[in-house]
């Protein structure tokens, strides 16, 4: 994946201005489309340079960038005098077929499935397809390096001295204003500060529940929240989402009637890990009828800054009229992963989470929130966002099609709309554990099915990462899951 500040100019290529990057992406978006509805098959020529400059109406310099990323990644080949040629087959595989459940509590441990795969997260050896952080090429370092520097110079006192227990009064106005962006009725009083999301998810867990409860969570879900739950001794009903939509309210009205529920849990933005994304109509009709039924509704809102659409999706709290939404995200998907900058809108139970938050570890870390203010109050996250969603997307889109190419007849993948992550259905006797095991031993990280459920669900699923600079390792990654995924099948 081409970053305009971390890869290199091809050879007598011409430069293409910051301006041109969004125009360059355009046509390489067209081509790749021409190229997936069948338009051009392998081997088949593309359209020449000036053609293309022509029918698009873009410099030669936008076409020419363009045909590179896409040699680059595999997908096209330049041959000498004849133009470029598509290299593999571009026909994009089917979305994975929803599994059909009913709300059930599960029953199974994946503590140690879990672990298994943590420990493998943050090791530089390998090709990393597992875990859902941007890659630091993709990161604003200088700004937040530049602004590190002034902090600790111009504030040396406050950098070095504990926040106020609820955080940052700058960095709390900033999420403040963003949310009343979003149409959320909130002031700075209304957020805390948190280590990250997970964090976040924990106060209000211990806040709204207690041992033995059950709670109401997506099938599948972030797998650190299934370990969240089995750590707090909370039960899960898990409600199947699909790709395409998420839950249904049809089906949490179930869940909720079936079972007695302490709070439920959705990731309504791009569901880590299918990446779903909930129509804003059943968004309102679940947290109307949560409301009703007076059952706390929790929101992980982590990905929904990273959408590839024109607008970001309405969270469920801006439906929120009787304050039974908790929101929590964080900056680690988008700024920096290391600085662990998560917030909370607690609402009503903003007391008894402080307490939670000061008894846990007093307050979060000064120095990293005292930046990250600055980046938001400097109106640098609006322009570091629009090419962190490109460089997501394009990556996404590479990774589609090897997978077209390398994996088995039988796969399938979705199609998300954002959130940096990939859902895949591998043929069915395919044990994606086993397949771990074997990708892991040669180098490659992935995420199984299993660790997304508490029940026996996902066997033959992976999830992929989209986070990252596309390099000829991944291609050669992704060629020999497909082959490993081929024996096991």
């Amino acid at each position: 994946m081409y970053h305009p500040e971390t890869t290199p100019a091809k050879a007598g290529a011409a430069t293409v201005t910051p301006h041109e990057t969004f125009r360059y992406h355009h046509v390489e978006q067209q081509i790749l489309a021409m190229i997936e509805s069948g338009r051009f098959a392998a081997g088949d020529r593309l359209p020449s340079l000036r053609s293309l400059c022509s029918s698009m109406g873009v410099s030669l310099a936008t076409v020419n960038h363009a045909y590179m990323e896409l040699e680059r990644k595999g997908i096209i080949e330049a041959r000498p005098r004849s133009g470029y040629f598509v290299r593999k087959p571009g026909v994009p595989l089917p979305l994975p077929v929803t599994e059909q459940s009913t709300p059930e509590i599960g029953e199974e441990n994946r503590t140690n499935l879990i672990q298994m795969v943590l420990e493998a997260v943050g090791n530089k050896n390998l090709i990393s397809f597992g875990c859902v952080t941007p890659d630091p090429a993709l990161l604003p370092g200088k700004a937040l390096a530049r602004i590190m520097q002034d902090v600790t110079r111009l504030s040396t006192y406050d950098s070095l001295s504990y926040e106020v227990i609820q955080g940052n009064p700058e960095l709390r106005r900033q999420i403040a204003w963003r949310g009343q962006e979003l149409g959320l009725a909130v002031q700075s009083e209304d957020v805390l500060i948190t280590v990250g999301t997970m964090e976040a998810l924990h106060i209000t867990l211990r806040a709204l529940t207690h041992p033995g409860d059950s709670v109401v969570i997506q099938s599948p879900t972030y797998f650190c929240l299934v370990q969240l739950l089995e750590n707090l001794g909370l039960r899960a009903i898990e409600v199947p989402s699909s790709p395409e939509h998420g839950i249904s309210p049809a089906a949490l009205h179930e869940a909720i009637t079936k079972f007695d529920v302490a709070a439920c849990i959705l990731s309504p933005n791009f569901n880590n890990p299918d990446g779903s994304l909930m129509p804003d109509e059943a968004k309102r009709e679940i947290v109307d009828m949560l409301a009703r039924r007076g059952v706390p509704l929790v929101e992980d809102d982590v990905a929904g800054d990273v959408h590839f659409g024109p607008s970001r999706p309405t969270p469920l709290k801006s439906f929120d009229r009787k304050d039974n939404v908790t929101l929590c995200s964080s900056f680690s998907k988008t700024i920096a992963p290391g600085y662990r900058c998560g917030w909370m809108l607690p609402g009503k139970i903003m007391r008894k989470a402080l307490e939670i938050k000061a008894t846990t570890n007093v307050c979060c870390a000064s120095p990293t929130q005292m930046v990250v203010a600055e980046f938001l109050r400097q109106g640098l996250y609006e322009r570091h966002l629009k090419r962190l969603r490109v460089a997501t997307e394009r990556q996404m889109q590479t990774i589609q099609h090897h997978l077209a190419t390398y994996f088995p007849e039988g796969t399938g993948v979705t199609r998300p709309k954002g959130g940096g992550f990939l859902w895949v259905s591998l043929p069915e006797k395919v044990d994606s554990v086993q397949l771990f095991k074997e990708a892991k031993s040669q180098g490659i990280l992935i995420s199984p099915g299993p660790i997304f459920t508490t029940r026996d669900q996902f066997r033959n699923y992976i999830r992929l990462s989209c986070c990252g600079v596309w390099h000829e390792r991944m291609e050669h990654g992704l060629k020999t899951l497909g082959e490993l995924a081929g024996k096991l099948a």
